[in-house]
């Protein structure tokens, strides 16, 4: 409550001291509540195009901002002069051929009944047959010999129980589960209406858990395929997962994605994982603390990060150093682009002429952003707080290399996209499924959604890659 006017008098009749300790509380007070407006100030400031903050937050009511992180491409919209459009074509072979009659008679009065037709309008037409399920019964002949010993001719593999399920129906309920996204409930109204038959939810369970268990080795091969892998590319995120906070860990590379969730997001998280602590080549990531324990592999650091990054200090706080460094980096990415498609490689003297440019951005930003002077009276434990320009500032100081390791090894991507395309699919099956109601259930589906994203990035059919495992043969990708 604000003092009245009475009461600071009688404070005043007090003495020197009490308005001294009534200032300096004051003072406080004021300096606390400065600092919670720029906290507040800073977090509406951010929205998904000068953070890391997902579109979703920005809300209905945000201020769209048109401005983009990306370049023109001075190319018109549309398909480009010389793209082959794609149409359905006529096959010389059809599967069914029904012919249209003429009419009987001619306007004219004459019949045409007798007529022979002179050529055909053709005209074809793509569509998929009534797809209903077949039930196919498995007869094993029993024979007794002379002797009195009965033998018994052997079922196909896989055919196992007096009932059951074949490996195409389960391979589709697999697909629209973790591929699809759909939850249980429905999946099994799917199921009914494409096939005409009802699965129950304890069924498609049992599917996901089957393919879950018969994925163990093909899941420790994709590890070992990332482990001897040049350059992979890392992210987490958060996961609801029976009402407790998890973190779903991603590592990806072109051809191999693995998904693992944990109730930890740090090392410890990694190093259960198993990949990180084996690899010795470059780990792409958003600075992320965690990743840079791992001294025995480089690091690069996402550029679609800092240019994020970049966009909110300049609006922010107004400081050009990050507009220049932010124009510095574009240049670079369009310069390694140029050579990416020349198959040529950035000579030392343009490479020493960046890392100038680059040092002296970031002498310009710390002249702009002093560090803070240590306060004497009542020390707070821990680093006193910098501020978010000079926080960034002393990332691009202290990583250099990791920031323009774009640059310097053309292996390395601009960005850490790849990482974040395998990470929404993950977020999307939230979205569409809800959070996960059992560890066991999240596990399953890291597990199969892993092996679904190498097979999608390798190009190979992904129903019949999975109707492989319930066959007994995963396709082992190699």
């Amino acid at each position: 409550m604000p003092l009245t006017r009475e009461e600071a008098r009688q404070i005043y009749r007090l003495g020197e001291e009490a308005v001294i300790d009534l200032l300096a509380r004051s003072s406080e007070e004021i300096e606390f509540l400065h600092f919670r407006i720029n906290q507040l100030e800073n977090q509406l400031a951010k929205y998904s195009q000068n953070s890391h903050k997902p579109p979703s937050t920005d809300g209905f009511k945000k201020v769209k901002r048109t401005r983009s992180l990306r370049k023109k491409s001075g190319r018109k919209p549309g398909g480009q002069k010389g793209h082959k459009g794609h149409h359905l074509k006529r096959v010389e072979q059809p599967d069914h051929i029904e012919y249209c009659q003429a009419p009987d008679h001619c306007p004219c009065g004459r019949s045409l009944k007798h007529k022979q037709p002179e050529r055909y309008e053709r005209r074809q037409v793509y569509d998929l047959p009534e797809i209903e399920i077949k039930v196919t019964e498995y007869c094993a002949e029993i024979k007794r010999c002379d002797c009195g010993v009965l033998h018994a001719a052997p079922f196909p593999e896989g055919v196992d129980q007096p009932v059951q399920y074949g490996p195409r129906i389960k391979a589709k309920a697999v697909y629209l589960m973790n591929y699809q996204h759909l939850p249980y409930d429905r999946t099994s109204e799917a199921m009914e209406d494409l096939f005409n038959h009802r699965l129950s939810p304890g069924t498609l369970f049992n599917f996901n858990k089957s393919c879950h268990e018969n994925l163990e080795r093909t899941e420790e091969n994709i590890k070992e395929q990332l482990i001897s892998s040049s350059v992979i590319h890392n992210d987490e995120t958060g996961l609801q997962v029976n009402n407790a906070l998890f973190w779903m860990h991603t590592t990806g590379t072109d051809s191999w994605t693995h998904y693992a969730c944990h109730p930890k997001r740090g090392k410890e998280a990694m190093d259960d994982i198993g990949i990180l602590p084996f690899f010795k080549g470059i780990s792409q990531h958003d600075f992320w603390k965690s990743y840079l324990k791992y001294d025995h592999c480089k690091h690069a650091l996402c550029g679609a990060h800092h240019l994020r990054d970049l966009e909110y200090i300049y609006e922010r706080y107004e400081q050009p150093w990050a507009k220049a460094m932010k124009r510095l980096l574009c240049d670079i990415k369009a310069k390694v682009d140029a050579a990416k498609e020349q198959g040529d490689s950035l000579d030392q003297r343009t490479l020493s002429a960046f890392k100038r440019q680059y040092d002296k951005i970031i002498e310009d930003g710390y002249r702009a952003n002093p560090p803070p002077e240590p306060k004497e009276q009542k020390r707070k434990r821990g680093r006193p707080k910098k501020g978010e320009p000079l926080n960034l500032l002393d990332r691009f100081r202290d990583h250099p290399a990791e920031v323009l390791a774009f640059m310097y090894d053309f292996r390395v991507s601009f960005d850490n996209n790849l990482a974040e395309r395998d990470i929404r699919m993950v977020k999307l099956q939230q979205k569409i499924s809800g959070t996960f109601r059992s560890v066991q259930g999240a596990q399953m589906f890291c597990r199969i959604r892993g092996y679904l994203s190498t097979v999608k990035k390798q190009n190979l059919n992904i129903l019949q890659a999975i109707m492989s495992v319930f066959e007994g043969h995963p396709i082992l990708v190699t």
